[in-house]
């Protein structure tokens, strides 16, 4: 599969518990690969990153940046590990912000010991500078983005991130970003503040760089197996010293964008996800039309997923078919880690309401009625289609759901898609999530759907209006 580029996500949402048991279970690559990150968090103080991603374990998950940092390299190592074992092979590896990192380390240019201890260092010195600057992603492409820093008129006010042509990232000073909110606002763009630990991609965070260029350990730099493509470098990674590439991003503009069609123009049709969530890929999606993008993890099989993908490719298989992923409820709430919206630059819960269809979050494909089987149809027999009835309750909740969400988020409704995730891809925060669930559940007087968290921690538009359309026929049926 020469025409697949691997993407590594930046600052995502925290992954949830029991994530990785199935791959760790399945793969030796896979447990050598978490031994590593284990024992290089454990020299640096810090618990095992694997625990609680390959057990449903009990308890509060020990929560700090250089966790949440590690955890997502776990998740995006593993994923590697599966697509390679399955016969994918990239023909170029791209890392969103820090997930520029995990490119690293999965193509072999630097060890994954290294690479752990290098987002760890990367994530103190940021810590140390604690610069009190924020992070808005805005609705526009980059130039217009960049009129609206320009207009504030600050040197730490600037475009950090160009991720698609509809959306772009601001990073600054929080009372220059407040000014940038409130003119987006007057000129009609969407925009959503970031709820991130460490704000970057600005010239406000050199001190960190400075520090992480004195401070980090000396990286060995070999040669790799896969092509490193940088959204921030505008080429591929040649033989840079891997302690001064981590810590020139910091200040540097990040433009996937640019990467993407680049990549896309080179051939690459395909896009993977090494992640949970859709993240990265929405950039890819909006960015190029058309193009495959598939994240394994999202799936209910994410093996099965990926072994389709690659018959897919082959002349006598069928295409591959996605499944969504049951929702897995942690036995104990983890807090909510930051994550970014529309989705994000670089950056839980009692049971859910019960319902008759798998849910995924932020899930990638779109859930709509089977077909309904024929007299001539083959022995496979698809599920029976939904009633017409149930079918024009379910659209008019869901679009009321999607008024009411636009109307206090200040989006327009048709810019809130269906399956974006509320945390990972529009930045709610989990206040509001509550204050907005509220208001769902006074206007169709459902008082229990207050206490579906899962609806918080992964929800989206369509799972809401599931569980409000479930939750009033359970009561019509009592």
């Amino acid at each position: 599969m020469v025409d697949s580029v691997f993407v590594m996500p930046g600052t995502v949402a925290a992954p949830r518990t029991g994530t990785l048991r199935d791959l760790h279970n399945r793969y030796e690559t896979v447990r050598e690969a978490l031994t590593l990150i284990d024992k290089a968090a454990r020299e640096l103080g810090l618990p095992d990153i694997s625990t609680r991603l390959i057990e449903d374990a009990a308890g509060e998950r020990p929560y700090s940046p250089e966790v949440h940092y590690l955890e997502i390299f776990a998740v995006s190592l593993a994923t590697y590990h599966l697509l390679v074992a399955e016969g994918v092979e990239p023909v170029a590896i791209v890392g969103q912000s820090i997930g520029e990192l995990w490119a690293l380390a999965v193509a072999g240019h630097v060890s994954v010991g290294d690479a752990a201890r290098l987002a760890v260092a990367r994530s103190r010195a940021l810590t140390r500078q604690a610069w009190p600057g924020t992070m808005l992603a805005v609705g526009v492409d980059g130039r217009r983005a960049e009129s609206l820093a320009g207009l504030i008129g600050h040197p730490h006010l600037v475009l950090a991130c160009e991720n698609t042509p509809r959306q772009s990232v601001l990073s600054g000073p929080r009372q220059q970003i407040d000014e940038a909110e409130r003119v987006a606002e007057a000129l009609g763009w969407p925009s959503v503040r970031l709820d991130v630990p460490h704000p970057t991609h600005t010239p406000a965070v050199a001190q960190a760089a400075r520090d992480l260029r004195a401070s980090a350990p000396r990286v060995s730099y070999g040669g790799g197996r896969w092509r490193v493509s940088s959204p921030w470098l505008g080429r591929d990674i040649g033989d840079e010293d891997p302690v001064e590439l981590v810590a020139g991003a910091l200040t540097a503009q990040v433009r996937m964008l640019h990467t993407v069609r680049a990549l896309h123009a080179a051939g690459a049709d395909t896009f993977i996800e090494c992640g949970e969530w859709p993240v990265v890929t929405r950039f890819v999606e909006a960015s190029v039309p058309g193009v495959q993008a598939v994240v394994p993890l999202s799936e209910h099989d994410p093996v099965a997923a990926v072994r389709a993908l690659v018959a897919s490719r082959t002349d006598t298989a069928p295409p591959p078919v996605r499944t969504p992923a049951p929702l897995r409820v942690p036995v104990s709430p983890p807090p909510v880690a930051p994550a970014p919206p529309v989705p994000a630059p670089d950056v839980v819960a009692p049971p859910p309401v019960a319902r008759t269809t798998p849910v995924v979050p932020a899930a990638p494909s779109v859930l709509t009625p089977p077909t309904p089987v024929t007299p001539a149809s083959p022995v496979t027999v698809d599920p029976p289609q939904p009633a017409p009835a149930a079918d024009r309750r379910y659209a008019t909740v869901l679009a009321e759901i999607r008024a009411l969400y636009g109307d206090y988020l200040g989006y327009p409704p048709e810019l809130l898609g269906d399956d974006d995730a509320l945390e990972s891809d529009l930045g709610v925060e989990s206040l509001k999530q509550v204050a907005l669930l509220g208001r769902v559940a006074d206007r169709y007087g459902l008082p229990d759907l207050r206490a579906n968290t899962s609806l918080l921690t992964i929800g989206t538009l369509r799972r809401i209006a599931q569980a409000v359309v479930q939750a009033q026929a359970e009561a019509t049926a009592r």
